[in-house]
């Protein structure tokens, strides 16, 4: 029975950001560009 449970595990779904094009997980901000439902939650800086 424990083991049957590891089938029903998958790894998150994502989805395109509409901003960037980066992919990102529905209904949280864009890691990417920081972005939230049209407007700008969060800066993001360059790594470089």
């Amino acid at each position: 029975m424990r083991r049957a449970y590891n089938s029903v595990l998958a790894l998150p779904q994502t989805s395109p950001c509409p901003q960037c094009g980066e992919p990102h997980r529905p209904h949280r901000v864009c890691p990417a560009c920081g972005f939230y439902r049209g407007r700008q939650v969060l800066t993001v800086t360059a790594q470089g």
